[in-house]
């Protein structure tokens, strides 16, 4: 801790090095705060983990907090995010396509346009699992089932309106079905989903392909198809489009700023999340996860949020998820 005479000392040191033309740095946060509006075992909880076991590898932050704020695929964190981080600079909110989806959804009055983006981080096909009991095979053998009663055929995922909802969806309308008819069942993370598709409670799972990667490869889940263009290394199962869903989907994940923060703390912010996403940790946890790096920072992300929100307002009309 800084005492105000160490402070006071910082100030006008500064103070003289810009006098004398000699650049000085902002100070990066050296303690870092992540908000996760999800329950653990997610994607949003696995993005905020490796985010701190990054920083943590390259030494560049070792002290976190990691609060949880789960429900409706952020539209409950999203308002207490706003309400009581204002002016942090050493906070920050994982959000994504997720939270776009189930925000528009649910109407909600609070928007990603009352934070401050700081960075896309990484892009993740969907996954099509079932229990390893499950009669259904392929995926194929899924479609069939779709085909003769779509509302027999439940599937567990995400929040209303997020990610997982909106590919199941985009596989009825593309088999000809009325995507209004899905049984989908919203979990508050991918968590309590798992412990549903373990249970047999539903016929079958979508979500981010890291979310169900241990049980798939423990054989507890079986994949049926992905939702990428080409078929994933880590994945024994075809795309959709092999098996004759004409469908492609990628979730994206990034860090959001709290309100009110000031336009040097936005600028350390994103300069955090380039130099991790420059660093050895991520890399490798981009690698364990299977994630793709998309990084994209300051104006150019909150450009890229603003596109998301008119896309997938549309597509949640289009698909009769829109309220």
């Amino acid at each position: 801790m800084l005492t105000r005479r160490h402070t006071l000392r910082l100030a006008l040191l500064s103070t003289v090095l810009a006098a004398a033309g000699v650049p000085v740095l902002a100070a990066s946060p050296t303690s870092l705060n992540i908000f996760v509006p999800a329950a653990p075992g997610g994607g949003w909880d696995q993005t905020a983990r490796s985010i701190e076991a990054a920083l943590r590898k390259d030494n560049i932050i070792t002290s976190f907090r990691v609060e949880h704020r789960p429900g409706a695929g952020g539209a409950v964190g999203l308002p207490i995010f706003v309400s009581s981080k204002k002016g942090q600079g050493d906070t920050i909110m994982i959000g994504g396509l997720v939270m776009v989806g189930s925000l528009v959804a649910n109407n909600s009055p609070v928007g990603l346009n009352q934070v401050v983006p700081i960075a896309r981080l990484t892009g993740e096909a969907e996954v099509i699992v079932v229990p390893a009991a499950s009669p259904f095979k392929t995926m194929k053998d899924l479609i069939e089932a779709m085909k003769k009663d779509v509302g027999k055929v439940s599937f567990a995922g995400g929040s209303a309106g997020g990610t997982d909802h909106i590919l199941a969806g985009m596989i009825a309308k593309a088999l000809g079905l009325d995507p209004r008819k899905v049984a989908y069942v919203a979990y508050s993370g991918g968590g309590p989903a798992q412990a549903a598709l373990l249970g047999n409670q539903v016929s079958a799972g979508i979500s981010g392909v890291g979310e169900f990667a241990e049980q798939i490869k423990a054989g507890k889940l079986r994949p049926l198809a992905v939702s990428s263009p080409n078929r994933l290394s880590d994945v024994d199962a075809p795309t959709l489009r092999e098996s004759g869903v004409n469908v492609e989907l990628s979730n994206w994940r990034g860090v959001f700023g709290a309100p009110g923060i000031s336009d040097e703390q936005r600028k350390d912010l994103i300069a955090l999340m380039e130099k991790m996403a420059a660093g050895s940790g991520w890399k490798y946890e981009l690698e364990d996860k299977g994630w793709d790096g998309i990084l994209l920072t300051g104006d150019a992300f909150k450009k890229y949020v603003d596109e998301e929100v008119v896309r997938i307002s549309a597509i949640l009309t289009d698909l009769g998820l829109k309220k």
